[in-house]
């Protein structure tokens, strides 16, 4: 189960940016997880609660919100979403496609309290640093994990 190495590098970037912060506690970390990326949703979750003890983000959740796949078909230009099994193109049948979307696994965002009440609760994980090789070209910024 490589999830639980996966969510002691997220509950590491985790902490970063809560320290950074200057934060209390952390209630949420939300979480980008496309279906190619190699993690198990429900595995990942079971993961989290065990690596989160001991850490900052002791109490807080995981929310895993799911990525589409989706290619450009290298034939015709066209973008689209496809299912996981079946990556050809929609306009034009191809099937020489690049992975636009589906692969990553992103750290987008933190909830947590701070000691300084003019900074927002919600830190969004953008402006943190990329941590481990990620596992998407993705542009949609973000931490990946």
């Amino acid at each position: 189960m490589h999830e639980l190495s996966v969510c002691l590098a997220l509950i590491g970037e985790v902490e970063r940016v809560a320290f950074a912060a200057e934060a209390t506690a952390v209630w949420s970390v939300s979480v980008r997880v496309g279906p190619l990326s190699g993690v198990e949703p429900g595995l990942l979750k079971r993961a989290f609660a065990v690596a989160r003890i001991g850490t900052i983000a002791q109490s807080a959740e995981l929310n895993v919100d799911l990525a589409p796949v989706r290619i450009r078909c290298l034939a015709c230009g066209a973008e689209g979403e496809v299912a996981v099994n079946r990556l050809l193109c929609a306009h034009c049948g191809g099937y020489r496609a690049r992975v636009i979307e589906g692969e990553e696994l992103i750290l987008s965002a933190i909830e947590m309290d701070v000691t300084d009440y003019d900074r927002p609760a919600v830190k969004n994980a953008r402006q943190s640093q990329v941590i481990g090789a990620g596992l998407s070209d993705s542009k949609k910024g973000g931490s990946h994990v």
